[in-house]
């Protein structure tokens, strides 16, 4: 299994930063966490309300610290959130596909931070379906 994989999905209190007020991954991943039995918490900069329930503008305003963060924003968007991470105490971080930045990762293991990068959450947390098929196959390649 990947490094730090473990770490964070042992964490059951996991804040996703990136949910939209729309359709998008991080909806999907909040979703799927919590149907799995994580406490997923949302957080977007720029809502209140998704999905019909309150949004964190930051991972300060969570009452109670989460014990891991999911990013699913743009790399530049990923780097403040390390920041943030650093400020707050919290240790790991999880940057999606696509959110991740040679910066921000370099900035999170400074930090001694645990960091997953260049993998899909939804591979590793109880997969089913299309991402159990991808997670086997990716095993399967010696990539996992």
């Amino acid at each position: 299994m990947r490094p730090g994989v473990e770490e964070i999905l042992a964490e059951r209190r996991i804040a996703v930063v990136g949910v939209s007020r729309g359709k998008g991954f991080g909806n999907l991943a909040l979703e799927t966490l919590r149907e799995r039995g994580w406490e997923a918490v949302p957080v977007n900069a720029r809502a209140d309300v998704v999905e019909g329930e309150k949004c964190f503008h930051g991972l300060s305003e969570i009452p109670g610290r989460p014990g891991a963060v999911l990013a699913v924003v743009p790399p530049a968007e990923t780097e403040k959130v390390v920041d943030e991470c650093l400020r707050l105490g919290v240790r790991k971080i999880w940057m999606q596909q696509g959110a991740e930045s040679e910066a921000a990762i370099a900035r999170a293991e400074k930090g001694g931070m645990t960091v997953v990068h260049h993998a899909c959450v939804l591979m590793y947390a109880q997969p089913r379906g299309f991402h159990r098929f991808h997670g086997w196959v990716t095993k399967l390649m010696g990539k996992h």
